[in-house]
Formats: structure tokens, sequence, C-alpha cells
């Protein structure tokens, strides 16, 4: 039981700061999965970092339809381009989530930490590229979805952190942009969630109550914890300190990162 509560603080944890900074819980959940399944002794060193890969995809599902369904109701999702770049994104989780179970473990959760040290001084520099070009056709939508997709499901998240400077290069509004990164998080988290499964049913190597390299417990109690506080942050988004706190979690991130590194390096 002490798991699962451990796994309830998680979630409560990830969907409050979600809800309150309009991201995906994946940069925490990943690291702080791997401690738990570590401690629990629930995999081999080579299955540990997938497995909470693929635990953390899938728990990204609900809180994008969630997501999603309100910014569609705020019109601020552009439906052109998810229709043109959710093909690329399918492609590129799938792709993503192939390499992920052939890479070496060294190597992925290296790249993983490396790419949590980007977002973190994103958020801490409070990064935005001004507009520069027209959005591309539709070959270079589907290799930017391709792209996107590939980075995302190799490191669990939504894809905001990618989507979102993608289409404020190519001259979207802010708030459309959010919105429609959003909903582009849907077809990322079903893509990469189907290929984890897919690429995990055939490890034998994996504890019970698992769905390839989705461990179901885990996933359960993060999911309903972070269902109840998403709205919560979302709520307290115009009562807190929001500056103060997006440098504390870009901190916490960077420990996160650096915690996974010396491991890789040790």
């Amino acid at each position: 039981m002490e798991w699962y509560a451990a796994y309830l603080a998680l979630g409560a944890f990830v969907g409050f700061f979600a809800g309150l900074f309009g991201i995906g819980g994946g940069l925490v959940l990943v690291p702080v999965l791997s401690i738990l399944f570590e401690a629990q002794n629930l995999a081999t060193q080579s299955n540990l970092h997938l497995l909470a890969l693929g635990t953390s995809m899938a728990a990204i599902i609900l809180s994008a339809v969630s997501s999603a369904y309100t910014h569609h109701g705020h019109g601020a999702v552009n439906i052109i381009i998810v229709r043109a770049i959710t093909p690329g994104l399918l492609l590129g989780t799938a792709l993503g989530t192939l390499l992920a179970s052939h890479a070496a473990p060294v190597y992925l959760i290296a790249f993983f930490a490396l790419f949590v040290y980007f977002a973190a001084l994103q958020m801490l520099l409070n990064l935005k590229p001004k507009a520069a070009w027209q959005l591309p056709g539709r070959l270079g939508m589907t290799l930017a979805g391709a792209v996107i997709g590939t980075i995302s499901s190799l490191v669990s998240i939504g894809g905001g952190t990618l989507s979102v400077p993608f289409m404020l290069l190519h001259d979207i509004p802010l708030k459309q942009a959010i919105g429609t990164s959003a909903a582009l998080g849907l077809p990322i988290a079903i893509g990469g969630t189907i290929g984890y499964i897919v690429t995990g049913l055939t490890v034998d190597a994996l504890p019970p109550n698992t769905l390839g390299f989705v461990y179901l417990p885990a996933l359960f109690w993060v999911a309903i914890a972070s269902i109840i506080t998403a709205p919560l942050g979302a709520k307290a988004t115009h009562r807190l300190p929001l500056k103060l706190l997006r440098r504390g979690f870009a901190v916490l991130l960077l420990l996160l990162a650096t915690k996974m590194l010396l491991k890789v390096l040790g």
C-alpha cells in the first residue's frame, strides 16, 4: 500500500503543476517512476527506464483528452494544423518507441536527461522564438510531426515543449499554439502508448500486472490523483506567483536530470 500512496502523491503533484503551467508531466513522471520501480525491484536495469516511459506515456492520455477538450471549447485549437501534422506524429511515435526498445539504456537515459535540461532552461529563460516563416505544406508538416513525435515518445511527453515553439516560429498566435499543442498531445500519447505496449509484449523479464511496458497499478493511481489535482492547478493559475513557481519547477527538473546523468556516469 505504501507504493500506491507514493503513486498517488506523484500523480497529485504532477497533475497540479500540469494544470498550473499547462504542460505534460512526463518530465517528472519518468525519473520518479524509475526511482520507485527500482526501489521495488520491478524490472531489470535494461527494462526499468522503458517501463517508466511506457507508464508515463499512458498516464498522459487522460490529461491530454481533458486539456484538448478545454482548449477546443475556447476556440484555441487550429483543426487544420492538427489534421496536417497528426499522420507525422503517429509515424514518429512508432519510430520513437521502436528506437527506445532497441537502444542501450545508458544512451536512452542520457538523451532523456539532456532533453530535460533543454526543457528546464526553456522555462527558466522563458524562451519563445519569433515568427520567421509560414507553415510548410503537407510534406513539411508530416516531417515536422515525425520529428516531434519521435522525440516526444523517446522522452514520454505530450510534445508541447517542441510543438509550441514550432508553431510560434511559423507565425501562429501564442494562445492558438498552446491550444493546438494540447490537442496534438492526444495522438502523441495514444501512439506512444500503443508503441510501448507492442514493443513490451515480447519482453519476458517484466513484473506482473504489466501491459507491455505499461505498469498498470502505477498508471491507475497516478491517473486518479492527477485527474483530481489538474483542475485545482488550473484554477490556481490566477492566484499564485507563476513566475516564481515556474522557476522552482524548472530547478526541480534540473535536479532530476542531474541525478539521472550522475547515475549513468557512475
